[in-house]
């Protein structure tokens, strides 16, 4: 796994859910089984098999990112394990996915809106994904907090929780909550106005 090629994506091969509580991610968003989930830019696909047991067989995880190869390691994955409940897709999400218009429960964006924020994308990441919610539907971000690392990236380009704050609710979002979710990450979770 080459997370140094230049074709790849920021942060190709990394993943925050190591360090993370997974019961307080449980606790903090509405999941339930048979919940369809939109895990973006989901590198290798951790939280994708994670959350794939919670929402169950009648449930769907669409696993998205740009990074071929961890969507193929993913796809691996879910071979070995006979995973019926996740759709492995290689898409930009600055620009459109081809998943049908409000048919998601919950979005999870975990550890990359920083990224998205650092090329100027983030405003259409951000109205895509509120395309692709239901009404009622949930955005859960996980950050990094802003303190220095490692792990993690560069401080410079981490996000407060104020900052996630209002770059997400200036797009479209209310704030429901935000929590500690480990020793050097929160959540915080949005609905669509």
């Amino acid at each position: 796994m080459d997370n140094t090629n230049p074709k790849n994506p920021k942060g190709a091969g990394k993943s925050s859910f190591e360090l993370i509580d997974s019961n307080i991610l449980l606790k903090n968003i509405p999941i339930k089984e048979g919940a369809v989930v939109l895990d973006l830019a989901c590198g290798k696909g951790t939280y994708s098999l994670y959350l794939s047991d919670v929402v169950g067989e009648k449930g769907l995880v669409y696993a998205v990112d740009l990074w071929k190869e961890g969507i193929q390691l993913l796809g691996e994955k879910i071979d070995q394990k006979s995973i019926t409940n996740i759709v492995p897709l290689i898409a930009d999400a600055t620009q459109d996915i081809e998943i049908d218009e409000y048919s998601i429960d919950i979005c999870l964006m975990a550890t990359v809106l920083h990224d998205f924020h650092e090329i100027d994308k983030a405003a259409h990441v951000l109205k895509t994904v509120k395309t692709l919610l239901r009404p009622n539907g949930h955005l859960a971000v996980i950050e990094f907090k802003k303190i220095d690392g490692p792990p993690g990236p560069p401080i410079n380009i981490r996000l407060s929780e104020e900052e996630t704050e209002t770059l997400v609710t200036k797009n479209g979002f209310k704030k429901i909550k935000s929590i500690d979710i480990g020793e050097y990450n929160y959540l915080m979770t949005f609905q669509p106005e």
